[in-house]
């Protein structure tokens, strides 16, 4: 082998090996930043919802849905008071699609122990799969939920569920890390 061919060889392997050892290092500080701002139990919190994206809300939970007030075909008879609440989906993660408009039911006493939340608030949010009976709420009750700046692309430097979170923590950084703490458990 020529000279100039092993340098471009060896050049090659070390760009990679920079490359890898970047990817590795963006990963550590990924999950670093996830557990500052999600708490110590990040990745079972995403491991165990069933849908988590970035989105706005629509509509909040302004009425009680009982058996009584419901249309027939939308609740099962002896099925617990309900909140009803929609959010448009602006980044998806998991479970649901970009753009989708997604309106859950939520038990009303899982409502009231959460951070209340308004109209046209961003969120990050993870929850879990509906129950048989269709009803959902954030995993880990107010860990689930994270407050976004108004543009949806950061953290608010609001105060989240542990501990103040600095200026620059992006949905970015915490997607890529819940969705490697969700490939982890398969």
């Amino acid at each position: 082998m020529r000279a100039s061919s092993r340098f471009s060889v060896v050049a090659l392997l070390c760009l990679s090996n920079l490359c890898l050892s970047g990817l590795a290092a963006a990963q550590a500080s990924d999950q670093v930043i996830a557990e500052r701002v999600l708490g110590p139990q990040w990745k079972q919190l995403s491991r165990q919802a069933g849908m988590i994206f970035a989105g706005t809300v629509l509509t909040t939970a302004s009425q009680t849905v009982t058996a009584q007030a419901a249309p027939a075909d939308r609740l099962v008879p002896g099925t617990p008071p309900s909140v009803q609440l929609s959010f448009r989906v602006d980044r998806a993660i998991a479970g649901v699609e970009p753009g989708q408009i997604l309106t859950i039911r939520e038990w009303t006493g899982a409502w009231a122990m959460q951070r209340p939340m308004r109209q046209g608030q961003r969120i990050l949010i993870f929850l879990y799969p509906p129950s048989r009976l269709g009803l959902t709420s954030p995993v880990g009750g107010s860990m689930g939920q994270i407050a976004l700046d108004p543009s949806g692309e950061s953290v608010s430097a609001l105060k989240q569920a542990s501990a103040p979170v600095g200026p620059g923590v992006s949905v970015v950084q915490l997607e890529r890390a819940i969705r490697n703490a969700r490939n982890e458990e398969e």
